[in-house]
């Protein structure tokens, strides 16, 4: 059960690292699958 426990809590510390680090570094999904050509108006 611990091991489990564990598992989940490495599992949601990755997921949240990851978004963070992702974020700051400026990725986004949906820059990486926009078309070439096409133009973001923010």
């Amino acid at each position: 059960m611990k091991t489990m426990f564990a598992a989940f809590a490495a599992a949601l510390a990755i997921a949240v690292i990851a978004d963070a680090g992702l974020d700051t570094i400026g990725f986004s999904s949906s820059e990486r699958y926009a078309a070439p050509g096409s133009v973001r108006l923010d």
